[in-house]
């Protein structure tokens, strides 16, 4: 089975991954040797081949047309520009550069997701009584979201590509995480409080987070 190696420092263990073209891609840590990845995917082969089965399943269901792109539940169209360098966005249209506007329509997500992330962050903050140190926004790979240990706050901009409840979901879990570190029954119970339908959402973005790409 083919698969692609990605080194990583922060890797602490090795992971497996199916993207949604069907590759797989062995994450290793930095001093582990190559082996470590055949065996890996050799011992993997039957989950492989039914988490590939389960993308190309989620990439049918999540198709959208092709010149558009998600935004928190809405339809963008894109309209090309030449020479346009910047992404602007006008009603249901997203003006981009002309070619290919992958990178542009990243950054313009990345500034959006600080829009939209930092008022739901401190809505949420405020209404459990707490506080947070500072809001980043990254494009990781695996994760949504983290906290640091020193109160830093963590979104994936991705998550701007899911239904709005899902991004809110996801708030509320990092803001229960200030006051319960771990996934103890404590801290389920305190996050079903804040959002009562937690389930439904963790299992959108199991399901469907791998589609979330431009």
């Amino acid at each position: 089975m083919p698969y692609r190696i990605r080194r990583s420092d922060r890797a602490r263990r090795i992971r497996v991954s199916v993207d949604n073209d069907g590759q797989v891609e062995v994450v290793l840590p930095r001093r582990s040797p190559e082996r470590h990845a055949e065996e890996a995917v050799r011992q993997l082969g039957p989950w492989i081949e039914r988490r590939k089965r389960a993308v190309a399943r989620a990439v049918s269901e999540m198709e959208r047309e092709a010149g558009t792109v998600p935004y928190l539940g809405e339809t963008l169209r894109l309209v090309p520009e030449a020479g346009r360098e910047r992404v602007h966005r006008r009603g249901d249209e997203l003006l981009v550069p002309a070619g290919d506007p992958r990178e542009a329509l990243e950054r313009w997500y990345r500034r959006q997701a600080r829009l939209e992330i930092a008022p739901r962050l401190d809505a949420a903050t405020a209404r459990a009584g707490t506080s947070y140190s500072g809001l980043t926004i990254r494009g990781q790979r695996t994760r949504w979201a983290s906290r640091s240990s020193s109160g830093g706050m963590s979104f994936n901009w991705r998550l701007l590509l899911a239904p709005p409840e899902i991004l809110d979901y996801v708030v509320e879990h990092e803001v229960a995480h200030i006051e319960v570190m771990d996934h103890s029954p404590r801290f389920w119970r305190l996050l079903a409080s804040r959002s009562p339908r937690w389930r439904e959402h963790s299992a959108w973005l199991k399901r469907y987070g791998s589609t979330l790409t431009l």
